[in-house]
C-alpha cells in the first residue's frame, strides 16, 4: 500500500491543463492548412494534382481545400512549387456544417458553435456518446478512446462514452461507413432516445476519405443519419476531437486556445 502512495505521489499530476493553458502539440503535427493564393502561377495546378482525395481546388486566381476530404497528409505542401500551402500549428478544425468546412484563401474556418436552445439546456453539462466505428482504420478510433484516459479525463467535462445506444444521447461516429455497417449504423441511430446528435470524427466519417467513390462506402456518416458537428482529420488529434466537443456544448468561447 505504501508503495503505491509513494509512485503516485512520483507521478504527480498527469492531466493536461487544456483548455485553461494552449495544448502542448507534437513537432510534427499539421493543423489549419494556411492558404496563400496570390502566390500562386497562373496554370499552376500542382497542389490540385498531387492530392489523393480531390480536396483542393486552384482555379486562376483561387485557391481553396475541402477539409472535410482533407488527409493532412501535406502532399499538396510538398508539391507547389511557390509555397501557397502550409500547415499552421492551429488545432481548431471542427464545424457545424459541412459547406464551412470548405475553406478558402483569405478567409478563416468558422469554428463550431454551441448546441442551441433546448437541446443545449439538457446536454450542455451532461452529454453520454456512442462511439460507432463504421469500417474505420482505429485511427479515428485509437484518438477517441485516448480521451477517456487520464491525459485528457473527458469526463471532468461531463461526457462519457457508453455501452448502450439506448443509455446515449447521440452518436460519435468514425470511419466511412462501409456496406456491411450500412444497416448497423442506423439501427443504432434509431436506437438514440431523442433529442438526440452525431458526430462524425475523421474524413472518412466526413466524406469518405481515401475510400470517397468506393462503391462499397456511403461516402460518410451524413449519407445516413444528419450529423450536427464535423471533426476533420486523418485521424484527428485528441485536442481537435476535445476541442470540437467543447464548442459544441459551449464550454470555449471563439478565442479560446
Amino acid at each position: 500500500m505504501f508503495r503505491i502512495l509513494e509512485n503516485r505521489l512520483r507521478q504527480g499530476h498527469r492531466t493536461v491543463a487544456y483548455p485553461d493553458a494552449p495544448p502542448e502539440l507534437p513537432a510534427r503535427f499539421r493543423g489549419l492548412p494556411v492558404l496563400d493564393a496570390t502566390r500562386c502561377e497562373d496554370g499552376c495546378r500542382a497542389c490540385e494534382e498531387a492530392c489523393p482525395t480531390g480536396a483542393i481546388r486552384a482555379p486562376a486566381g483561387e485557391l481553396a481545400i475541402d477539409l472535410g476530404r482533407c488527409l493532412f497528409c501535406s502532399d499538396c505542401v510538398q508539391a507547389c512549387p511557390q509555397g501557397a500551402l502550409a500547415h499552421s500549428r492551429d488545432h481548431r478544425l471542427a464545424t457545424r456544417t459541412r459547406d464551412a468546412l470548405s475553406l478558402r484563401a483569405g478567409h478563416s474556418l468558422e469554428l463550431a458553435r454551441a448546441l442551441d436552445g433546448e437541446l443545449h439546456r439538457l446536454l450542455g453539462r451532461s452529454l453520454k456518446l456512442r462511439q460507432v466505428s463504421a469500417g474505420g482504420c482505429n485511427g479515428c478510433e485509437s484518438d477517441v478512446n485516448v480521451l477517456s484516459t487520464i491525459v485528457f479525463d473527458l469526463g471532468r467535462f461531463g461526457v462519457q462514452m457508453v455501452a448502450s445506444p439506448r443509455h446515449a444521447d447521440g452518436l460519435l461516429i468514425t470511419g466511412p461507413v462501409t456496406e456491411n455497417m450500412h444497416l448497423a449504423l442506423r439501427k443504432t441511430y434509431d436506437a438514440v432516445p431523442e433529442p438526440r446528435i452525431v458526430i462524425a470524427v475523421g474524413a472518412c466519417a466526413i466524406s469518405g476519405g481515401p475510400y470517397l467513390g468506393h462503391p462499397e462506402v456511403h461516402g460518410g456518416a451524413a449519407a445516413v443519419v444528419p450529423v450536427d458537428l464535423f471533426v476533420p482529420g486523418c485521424p484527428p488529434h485528441p485536442y481537435t476531437i476535445l476541442d470540437g466537443l467543447l464548442r459544441l456544448l459551449g464550454k470555449l468561447g471563439r478565442g479560446a486556445p
